[in-house]
């Protein structure tokens, strides 16, 4: 699978034209939006553009199942779902459109399922509510002025794993978590100019939210993110 690299102008270009994308399809400040993909560029682009609304994203681990899923979506009361066919995970393909639509049976806030093709394998779409990224990204504008937000407002909410009762969803706030991730990305990792950087989390957990996304971009930096298993296939 090949690899892509990105400039911070291009991120910058792509960023708005998905903002674009959310605001389209009914998006507004302050709305929960879900992330439920896989670590491709795209679920760091649509990060960044929940943010340039003042949307609050909550990212939810693509390897969660659907009842994970649907009770993070309904404690959050998420409007918007973002979303792949499926996700590839070492040597097998994780079927993430299949999860989603067993999940959006229970969970009546959501309005819009935004897909995006990454597998190309067979799957279910329902008229009205799914749309395929790509289609939509064809009728967005590129230009997008970011939302004036608050120090103080939500930037995030993002959901504890669970395994010692009910997940408890922790709201991270704009600016506070923004010069923290900043800070501690420079200082604990001590990045230089031209150096490049790579965090192994993923995107669905803290660590991925803080160095992968907003730490390293935040700073500057070149940071690199990586699909599938360390150990996948040597």
């Amino acid at each position: 699978e090949k690899s892509i690299s990105l400039t911070y102008t291009e991120l910058h270009e792509k960023v708005c034209l998905f903002s674009n994308v959310l605001k389209n399809n009914g998006a507004n400040k302050g709305d929960r939006i879900c992330l439920y993909m896989p670590m491709v560029p795209e679920l760091a682009i649509a990060v960044l553009a929940c943010a340039r609304i003042g949307a609050i994203h909550s990212v939810v681990f693509a390897g969660f199942s659907a009842k994970s899923l649907s009770d993070r979506i309904n404690d959050a009361k998420c409007s918007i779902l973002l979303t792949a066919d499926g996700s590839y995970r070492g040597g097998k393909t994780i079927p993430l459109k299949d999860i989603t639509n067993k999940a959006m049976k229970s969970t009546p806030s959501i309005k819009k399922c935004i897909v995006l093709k990454r597998t190309g394998q067979k799957i279910e779409m329902k008229k009205e509510r799914d749309l395929w990224w790509n289609e939509e990204l064809k009728i967005a504008n590129k230009i997008f002025e970011a939302e004036e937000m608050d120090s103080e407002d939500p930037l995030f909410i993002l959901y504890t794993s669970g395994s010692t009762g009910k997940p408890k969803g922790i709201q991270h706030s704009i600016a506070g978590y923004m010069v923290y991730t900043a800070f501690s990305f420079q200082n604990v990792f001590q990045y230089n100019n031209g150096d490049i950087y790579w965090c192994t989390a993923d995107i669905g957990w803290i660590t991925g939210h803080s160095y992968i996304i907003y730490g390293p971009l935040l700073s500057g930096a070149t940071t690199v993110m990586f699909e599938g298993i360390p150990t996948y296939p040597d």
